[in-house]
């Protein structure tokens, strides 16, 4: 399986995604976007993975490779393809698809609690998945639903934790693919994000959550392994 990775700054890359792939034998290319490089061509992968980054679906002005990105994560979905976002990149596809990206009530950064929809038992994908588990956070912003969108997950800072279009198309507000380095980052380039709020850990919590990095890892293979 040929995997693209879509990364929007220099900070947040593949992390446990690659070292899912490497496990396997999966060739990852990553398309940096924020130094200019091309977009793939179309069938030059088999899943499509769309990383996070701090900035937000409508800075369009600031970064003028975002509209010809979501004309490109509409096309890969429209063809079949395999489509996992995670952060800014679940929040790519909705508006990609058609749904509104906007501020939610409660910035979540650092670990906290997901819990399972009743519909995402059925899902040939996230019914892998635990009814609840803990994942890493880094988000401002939420989403609503692409048409024909199924809701998969909530938590108790944000309605929209997770969403499906059919089986093949996978968006995640959450993180699995989180590292201790990947983390680290986060905090080392965005330490603003940090003022206390109610779903704001301390930089220290997010630091010392090791066997939480090896589950959500866990996790995210289980995903990955039946989404490819």
């Amino acid at each position: 399986m040929r995997i693209v990775c879509l990364q929007h700054v220099s900070f947040e890359g593949p992390a446990g995604i690659g070292a899912w792939a490497a496990a396997r034998g999966f060739p990852v290319s990553v398309v940096r976007l924020f130094a200019n490089e091309p977009l793939p061509g179309r069938d030059a992968f088999d899943l499509l993975v769309i990383l996070g980054g701090p900035m937000s679906v409508h800075d369009e002005e600031r970064f003028d490779w975002l509209r010809p990105e979501q004309r490109f994560i509409r096309h890969a979905i429209e063809n079949g393809k395999g489509v996992l976002g995670i952060c800014l990149g679940a929040q790519l596809i909705a508006q990609a698809m058609g749904a509104q990206v906007w501020v939610n009530e409660h910035r979540e950064i650092g670990w906290f609690p997901v819990r399972q929809t009743p519909e995402a038992g059925t899902h040939p994908v996230f019914s892998v998945l635990p009814a609840a588990f803990t994942a890493f956070h880094w988000h401002g912003e939420t989403f609503d639903l692409p048409a024909g969108a199924t809701r998969l997950a909530q938590s108790d800072g944000c309605a929209h934790q997770a969403f499906a279009i059919g089986p093949r198309v996978l968006g995640l507000q959450f993180h699995l693919e989180s590292t201790p380095e990947s983390v680290e980052a986060l905090i080392q380039n965005c330490p603003g994000d940090l003022a206390p709020g109610r779903f704001v850990q301390e930089a220290c919590a997010m630091r010392t959550a090791h066997p939480q990095f090896q589950e959500a890892n866990r996790l995210l293979a289980s995903v990955l392994d039946r989404l490819g």
